[in-house]
Order: C-alpha cells, then structure tokens, then sequence
C-alpha cells in the first residue's frame, strides 16, 4: 500500500469514527435504549435527523408530521383486510421511526425545550387514541359479538387506553431517574411537580394561553407521576435536604444505577416496539380486540412489576441516606 493509500484510508476511518461518534451522542445512553431501537429505528432516526439539519427543519416539526403518519396508520387498522392494515403497520414504523429522529435532532442542535417533550407525549397520544376508536369501530361493524354488544368493546378500550397511559407515564418516570443519576440535570426530563405549579401560576390565560394549556397537562402528568411513586419522591427530597442543590455524592449515584439498571428492562417493554408487536400480531390474527387484552394484563403485570422493585431500591437507599450512608462528595482540590 503506498503512502497516498493509507492516508486515505485513514482518512475515510477517521471519517467513520466521527460519524459513529457523532450517532452515539443523539442516544439517549446506553444504560435505557432499546434493543429494538438500536437495531432499527436509532440509525434510520439518525439518517432523518441528519436530512432535516441539513434542510433547516426543526424537531418539533419532524413530530408533528409524526402525527399525521401515526393518525394515518390508525385509520388503516379499521379495515378488516390484512394488505390494508399492513400498509397501516408500515406507516406507524414510519411515523416512530420519525418520533426517534425528533430527539436525535434535539441532541444534535441542541434544540431542546419542554414544548418539544410534552408535544413528543402526545403524539403518541394521538397516534394510539386514533388506534384504539379505529379497533373499536371494526369489531363494532365486523364482530358478530361486539355488533350485539357495543359497549363491551368500548369499555375494554377506554381501560386499556387508562392502563397504557399510566404504564407509559411511569416507564418514563424511573428512566428520566436513571438518566437523572447518570448524566445530571442537563440529560434527563426529570421534572418536580411543585416547580412546574409554580410555573405554572406564573402565566396568564390571556398571555400565555397555549403555553398555560400544554404545562397544565404536562403539570398534571408529572402529578400523577410522583403520586405513584411515593418511595423515589421521598428519596428525592431526604436528597434535596441533604445537599441542597449539588449533584448526590457520587456513591450514592453509582448504587442507585447499579440497582436501577436491571431494571430498565421493564420501562423498555412498556415502550412503543413491545406494544406495536402485540399489536401487529393481533391484527395478523384478525382478532385486533386481543392487543386491549394484552395491556390489560401482560403490560399491567410487567408496570406492577416495575413499580414494586423500583420503589424498593428507593426505599432502601432513602434509609442508607439517613443512616449516613453517603457523605457529600469533597470539592476539587481537597
């Protein structure tokens, strides 16, 4: 090989590696992404993100049009015809693999911004809503059982929608924690209810309308949150009394990811891949009433699951917190 040739070579390796780091910094981390995610929608979000930088599009941008896939698919799984409802599987893998680019993008310019999550939210907000009425209206016209009881189908729908609210919300809630203790306050969404109430009563209805209509929803979501997970509030404010607002004593930050870590498993099953393959498999099996039944008792068990473990971790480092357990860090220098 002559000098030009390894020169280039190591030019085009040189290249690869900025690009594979360049990648790896639009992930979240590693500790709470996704098999699925890596494999698939991780790479083909960084391909869009880049797309869009270049052309000046912006992520919520990208999200919104994420809607209109996701809402696109929905109204494909009303057909009871199986070419249809694939084209509707193919249109929501679209419309996540456009909800993965949305936050690469933001990690790549760094356009974050608590819009951008709360709009992210409810985009899969709307493509589910638009999902289950889709279901509902074809078992209501198709099945001989949900044609003579109507409201069985809508009633098994609006506990299932209930239930993957509250799983969503609280896989969210212990993954931002993980976050929260392995990369600090600037990459987690970690939020505090009694912040965003005070954010909250600072705008106006006649000022601020829209931006006060989002962070009423998004201060009622981190509520119910919180009111779920009353062992990791506690562990939050014995923190909060003992080191103010410096980071926690890198002990004590080290425990908690070792312990949460196995753990993330479960807030990746109550993602959006292990719903969409519940999903899909009950549409192949033409008995799309079977993915409310999954929600209702397989994710259901896996978020109770979820939550006992995760508020015990909390539960006993809140108790090696009072104990002593985890002195302040020293400062540099020292």
């Amino acid at each position: 090989m002559t000098g030009t040739e390894t020169a280039t070579s190591g030019a085009r390796m040189s290249s690869w590696q900025r690009l594979r780091a360049d990648y790896r910094a639009t992930l979240k981390s590693m500790d709470t992404e996704e098999g699925i995610d890596l494999a698939f929608y991780r790479p083909i979000g960084y391909v869009w993100a880049r797309i869009a930088k270049r052309l000046g599009v912006t992520p919520n941008a990208i999200t919104i049009a994420s809607i209109f896939l996701g809402v696109g698919a929905g109204i494909c799984f009303y057909f009871p015809t199986l070419w249809i409802n694939i084209i509707g599987m193919l249109l929501l893998i679209w419309a996540n693999s456009y909800d993965s680019a949305d936050g690469q993008l933001a990690r790549m310019t760094h356009q974050y911004s608590r819009l951008g999550r709360i709009l992210d939210g409810l985009a899969g907000d709307f493509w589910f809503a638009t999902i289950y009425v889709a279901i509902c209206l074809r078992e209501v016209h198709t099945s001989e059982f949900y044609m003579a009881h109507n409201a069985a189908i809508w009633c098994l729908a609006v506990a299932a929608g209930l239930c993957h609210a509250k799983q969503a919300a609280m896989a969210d809630c212990y993954r931002q924690l993980h976050l929260f203790f392995l990369k600090g306050e600037e990459g987690s969404e970690l939020e505090d209810y009694q912040a965003l109430r005070a954010k909250l009563a600072s705008l106006s209805w006649r000022h601020n309308f829209w931006q006060k209509l989002t962070l009423t929803f998004y201060t009622n979501y981190t509520r119910q949150q919180e009111g779920t997970s009353p062992a990791m509030q506690r562990m939050r404010r014995e923190l909060n009394a003992r080191y103010g607002t410096a980071p926690a004593p890198e002990a004590f930050r080290a425990e908690f990811r070792r312990l949460s870590l196995p753990l993330m498993k479960y807030t990746n099953i109550l993602s959006f891949n292990w719903r969409t393959i519940a999903l899909f498999a009950s549409l192949f099996a033409s008995m799309p009433w079977l993915y409310f039944a999954c929600e209702l008792i397989v994710f259901n068990a896996i978020m109770v699951m979820m939550i006992w473990r995760h508020e015990r971790i909390c539960t006993r480092l809140t108790q090696e917190l009072k104990d002593g357990k985890y002195p302040a860090d020293q400062p540099a220098g020292n």
